[in-house]
């Protein structure tokens, strides 16, 4: 009988494969290594593939498309309640299975190479900064055990260690000082990385028309800009702008019931990178719109009166949020004065 439907689920070397026909019935039901998964689906008459949205699924998504297959990525937390009983590679394959066919499933937009090339960048960029986070904080609480105490801002430390490193009249052994020098080293060669990255990043921006458009934001820049293209693949995948942010996690989490609604804070559901990026950009939106006489300035300010400033940071970054997808969605440009008044 024919296969209409298969859930897979992806490993590093094995493959589970569950799939049904058009009644629901199971007509197959395989393990197959890694090595033979392209060559299963490629004598397979076209169907509808599910997969988690896992490492490597968008990989398997490109190669089971060029076979003529329809390929959805579901989210792992919404194929959860379809496993039945234990759980184990079987069983999450035939939960797949059952969630990719229900017609409320809310599916992963698939990225294309490039975007997971920039994508890549965006994390190896993400891991030095903390990287260099971690060392900062080691080198103040070194010090401190020596009661040398230093500000928190990084451009004091430099400074502070620039002191220390030179000089030899606080107090140091020379043991710790030569401790400190080599972790002024590799605080140096950190610094070098993340600043190569940042070029490789501001190039991709300039390169890109679309970052471009998105850069004129008022609170979104090239890393920002960049980050956004590279996560946001189909944007048909959301219908609109309050989709979109709700994807971001920058809407009410919402636990309501009897007919009586209760909102509490932000879902913070999504990528907590983009989040973060999109707030920040909002905070520094809002510091530089006092004192300007423009209409999104005026708003932001009314806002920021009304509002504590992080509700206020969050309440532009949902903005910026449905803005993007509005511009992607009709691939407009940025009109500051319809911002105001368009969300």
């Amino acid at each position: 009988m024919q296969v209409v439907r298969i859930g897979l689920d992806l490993a590093k070397y094995v493959f589970e494969v569950h799939g049904v026909d058009s009644h629901g019935k199971v007509v197959v039901r395989k393990t197959l290594r890694r090595n033979a998964g392209a060559h299963f689906f490629a004598n397979l008459p076209p169907c509808l593939v599910g997969m988690e949205a896992s490492n490597g699924a968008h990989y398997w998504t490109r190669v089971l498309t060029e076979f003529g297959h329809q390929v959805r990525l579901i989210s792992p937390q919404f194929v959860t309640p379809y496993v039945k009983s234990n759980k184990n590679d079987r069983n999450d394959a035939e939960a797949i299975c059952e969630a990719v066919g229900r017609p409320s499933m809310r599916f992963v937009p698939p990225k294309s190479v490039d975007q997971l090339a920039v994508q890549a960048v965006h994390r190896i960029r993400r891991r030095l900064v903390a990287d260099r986070v971690r060392l900062v904080n080691q080198i103040r609480g070194l010090l401190s055990e020596h009661g040398i105490v230093i500000a928190r801002d990084i451009t004091q430390l430099r400074r502070g260690l620039a002191n220390i490193v030179g000089s030899s009249d606080d107090g140091l052994s020379d043991l710790v000082r030569s401790l400190m020098r080599e972790l002024q080293v590799e605080m140096a060669e950190l610094d070098q990385r993340i600043t190569s990255y940042d070029r490789r990043i501001r190039e991709i921006f300039r390169n890109s028309e679309q970052c471009q458009r998105l850069g004129k934001i008022e609170g979104i820049g090239p890393v920002t800009a960049t980050a956004l293209i590279a996560a946001v693949g189909d944007r048909t995948c959301f219908r609109n702008g309050r989709q979109f942010a709700a994807w971001l996690g920058l809407v009410p989490k919402q636990r309501s019931s009897g007919g009586r609604v209760r909102l509490f804070g932000i879902s913070k559901r999504g990528d907590r990178y983009l989040r973060t990026l999109m707030i920040h950009g909002a905070r520094a939106a809002l510091g530089r719109a006092g004192g300007k006489q423009d209409p999104r300035s005026l708003w932001l300010g009314k806002l920021r009166q009304r509002r504590h400033p992080n509700v206020a940071a969050v309440a532009l970054a949902n903005k910026n949020a449905r803005i993007v997808w509005a511009m992607l969605s009709g691939n407009a440009s940025y009109e500051p004065a319809m911002s105001v008044t368009v969300a």
